[in-house]
């Protein structure tokens, strides 16, 4: 009797939709225009373009707008149409700008409404802030700024320890988040004209190169060029930073599925990494100190002592991803996956902890998919599970994230 052939499981992953191409240069920044078949691009080629689904059912700019200088990010208010654009001039350096426009209701028009002198060097990262009418800015001037949207007055200033590089607002407690490349997350309380320091994280050994705010857990995502991610829990005042180890390259884009708890990482290996943040995750230990090996007493290559009274050459030292034990080659020779700790990829464990990790404890928390290009910023509209990705290679692709995302 012939065998039974067992069907092999559907492979989940992002349909690509669309693909847009135009751009003479890197596209910095895109988004999806939320209950609209559009987009919105800006670029180091000095153009903003608002992309519409055609009767053919391609995108084609409706709207191509060049600026003064290269267009190095924006915000877009979808309720008011405010669009605002930081840009870099590069050979006036006292004349950085943020530009705002207003988008008409067909979305075939942008009008000049203000400009802020915001910036003394390139604008890094834009948000604005409808409920507080508010347009909060950093530059590479190592300056944070908020002005008044309305008025276009400069309401106060912040001086960073390096070149911010994320941005992220929460409206509830006015707290601002600021990352950098110091690797550091600066955290402010705004009032109308003036800033409070709240306090200072840093977990990170490379700079912090995206920030991700969820306002109702009330977690903040820190992505780096040290190629990982961590989950800081503000809200539950216990100090929980979790790391997540899944890209090979630095991590370039963070969003957050807030209905599903997924987290979406990308980065510049190409990879979209799409994070189940719905279940309870372990902090990874500290690392212990130790002259010697803490499971076979070896000493290491410096302490010269014991190497002298046991007539033993030292040996490198080593850590545990899970215990954290200092530990010898001998006794981590083995790796694994532990995802509940962040880690996707097999890393060093000493060899009593290989064996106490179940199958259970190896399964994954995280989906793996390539974009095929170098992912420098993403846009997620929840609503219809849509996910936007612009690249180096000065393409913007949009991919349907349903599969993957629900």
């Amino acid at each position: 009797m012939a065998a039974e052939i067992q069907p092999k499981p559907l492979t989940r992953k992002p349909i690509l939709l669309q693909r847009m191409e135009g751009s003479q240069e890197v596209v910095n920044m895109a988004v999806i225009v939320p209950k609209e078949e559009g987009v919105i691009s800006v670029s180091e080629d000095r153009t903003v373009r608002v992309w519409l689904k055609r009767d053919s059912g391609q995108y084609w700019p409706s709207v191509y707008h060049a600026m003064p200088s290269p267009c190095s990010c924006m915000s877009f208010n979808p309720e008011t149409r405010r669009l605002s654009i930081g840009l870099d001039n590069g050979t006036i350096s006292f004349s950085f700008l943020l530009q705002e426009f207003i988008l008409s209701e067909d979305y075939n028009k942008m009008t000049p409404v203000k400009n802020y002198q915001a910036h003394q060097s390139r604008v890094t990262m834009i948000l604005f802030v409808l409920e507080l009418e508010w347009v909060l800015s950093t530059g590479q001037d190592k300056q944070f700024a908020w002005h008044c949207s309305e008025s276009g007055q400069r309401l106060g200033g912040y001086r960073t320890s390096a070149v911010a590089s994320g941005l992220q607002f929460d409206v509830e407690t006015r707290h601002v988040f600021i990352g950098d490349h110091s690797g550091q997350v600066t955290i402010l309380k705004l009032e109308q004209e003036n800033c409070t320091l709240v306090t200072t994280f840093r977990g990170h050994t490379g700079g912090v190169t995206a920030l991700c705010w969820d306002p109702v857990q009330r977690v903040l995502f820190s992505g780096s060029s040290d190629h990982s991610v961590i989950m800081w829990d503000i809200g539950g005042r216990k100090g929980t930073a979790i790391e997540l180890q899944g890209h090979n390259d630095r991590v370039q884009a963070l969003s957050y599925a807030q209905h599903t708890r997924q987290l979406i990482s990308c980065g510049g290996d190409g990879g979209i990494v799409v994070w189940n943040m719905d279940v309870e995750r372990q902090e990874t230990p500290e690392w212990l100190d130790s002259d010697s090996c803490q499971k076979c007493d070896q000493p290491f290559f410096w302490n010269f002592k014991q190497m002298w009274d046991s007539k033993k050459i030292g040996l490198r030292q080593h850590h545990c991803r899970k215990c954290g034990k200092a530990v010898c080659g001998k006794c981590s020779s083995k790796r694994s996956s532990i995802p509940l700790m962040g880690f996707e990829f097999e890393v060093r464990v000493c060899d009593s902890c290989h064996e106490a990790i179940t199958d259970e404890e190896r399964a994954p928390t995280a989906t793996f998919h390539d974009s095929k290009h170098n992912i420098v910023h993403v846009h997620f509209d929840a609503t219809r599970g849509w996910l936007l990705t612009s690249g180096t290679d000065k393409v913007i692709k949009l991919w349907d994230m349903t599969p993957v995302v629900s």
